[in-house]
């Protein structure tokens, strides 16, 4: 199943759509604090405006240097860098990337994000799966200029630096540790690799980010950008591709 969060020329609403399907269901409430109950409305994709299917209520966690390309050992693997992106940096599909008038080097970066679905705070690895909703696709937009000397926050947290969507995958099948992630700039290829060169992996990351900090329902997990990522103007449009999910397309304008 996949979750959607889309207007339809109104107020946004979520629905659900099996794969490969047109047909959107809608949905009473938002499914992170209500039960999934269908609304009897029904919604065609081509005729809504999809959304950022979430809507961090919290944070957007973001995890540094986390692919290899090769397998790293457990007893050799070090903690990878963790930092915060503001909730207020997230859009959704075809909306535009602005960059700042004070960035010069803006790049995109896209990587598998992980949707929390309750409280978790100290998850063992194999509660993980317990505690989340489901996976969408991110744009870890960064403006590369900003982030030496000192914290990474102006650098990962401007508005519009956190593209997330087109939708959530809800599917306990769906194997995150061999997934095939690719990435366009302007139709050109930038990234190909797949998920299983993750040094941490999905359920892993989600342990470790809740032993350092509560994660709460809608928190989103960005789990770190294999190589490709480059730098974007306006008049760019950027694509990236996971498999099993979709794909998240935008634009880049210049704020």
């Amino acid at each position: 199943m996949r979750i959607a969060r889309f207007s339809d020329g109104t107020n946004p609403v979520y629905g659900a759509l099996e794969e490969g399907s047109t047909r959107i269901v809608g949905l009473k409430g938002d499914p992170l604090f209500s039960p999934v109950e269908p609304s009897g409305q029904i919604y065609e994709l081509d005729e809504v405006r999809l959304l950022s299917p979430v809507i961090p209520r919290s944070k957007v966690v973001g995890i540094g240097n986390n692919y290899s390309g090769a397998p790293v050992p457990a007893d050799e693997r070090t903690e990878p860098p963790i930092f915060l992106k503001a909730n207020t940096s997230v859009i959704g599909p075809d909306d535009p990337i602005a960059i700042p008038q004070w960035s010069s080097d803006v790049v995109f970066e896209g990587e598998l994000a992980i949707v929390i679905k309750s409280l978790a705070k100290d998850i063992a690895v194999a509660d993980a799966p317990q505690v989340v909703l489901g996976y969408t696709i991110a744009n870890d937009v960064t403006a590369r200029d900003q982030m030496t000397g000192g914290p990474w926050t102006r650098g990962k947290s401007f508005d519009t630096a956190c593209p997330l969507g087109p939708w959530i995958t809800v599917d306990p099948d769906l194997d995150v540790d061999n997934l095939s992630l690719r990435s366009f700039l302007n139709g050109q290829s930038a990234q190909d690799a797949s998920t299983s060169t993750m040094i941490w992996n999905a359920h892993e990351l989600v342990s470790f980010v809740s032993h350092q900090m509560t994660l709460l329902p809608g928190d989103v997990i960005v789990t770190g950008a294999p190589a490709g990522c480059g730098r974007i103007d306006a008049g760019d449009r950027v694509e990236i591709e996971i498999e099993g999910i979709g794909r998240l397309s935008n634009p880049v304008v210049r704020a």
